[in-house]
């Protein structure tokens, strides 16, 4: 089981850590971008949700306190989510449809960063391939 939960590790975490660097390398486009969707202050919280997405990603990555990372991760996507990817508000079909898929992937996705977060909880120092136990402790 434990090699099975490193992929699912590695696998997870590359979604956000490409996400995250994209929005630190490409931050002018991805400011336009949250500009053009409502989003105040947009420069700061580019930078800050590519900084978060990052130390999360690498967190649950590496398995440094991966249970906090998961819930970065999860904490960062709902106002992404929210905000980014209000499909309920468009009227042009392609892009309401648009809206909608990356609105669903992003609540699987927050899915996915809490039940890692649980796995962490109830397994702590039983995960293999971490380099620290959880922080939180959660029972059965």
């Amino acid at each position: 089981m434990s090699g099975t939960m490193l992929v699912a590790r590695i696998l997870f975490s590359l979604l956000f850590l490409a996400s995250g660097f994209g929005h630190l390398a490409q931050t002018d486009a991805m400011t336009g971008y949250a500009q053009s969707k409502g989003i105040p202050s947009a420069r700061a919280a580019v930078l800050v949700s590519g900084a978060l997405l990052v130390v999360g990603a690498l967190s649950v990555l590496l398995g440094v306190y991966g249970d906090l990372g998961a819930l970065v991760l999860a904490a960062t996507l709902v106002p992404i989510t929210a905000g980014m990817h209000r499909f309920w508000e468009l009227e042009d079909p392609m892009a309401r449809q648009t809206e909608q898929v990356m609105f669903m992937k992003n609540v699987a996705l927050i899915g996915g960063a809490l039940a890692i977060f649980v796995v962490y909880g109830l397994l702590g120092d039983a995960l293999d391939f971490t380099l620290t136990d959880s922080v939180f402790t959660l029972t059965p």
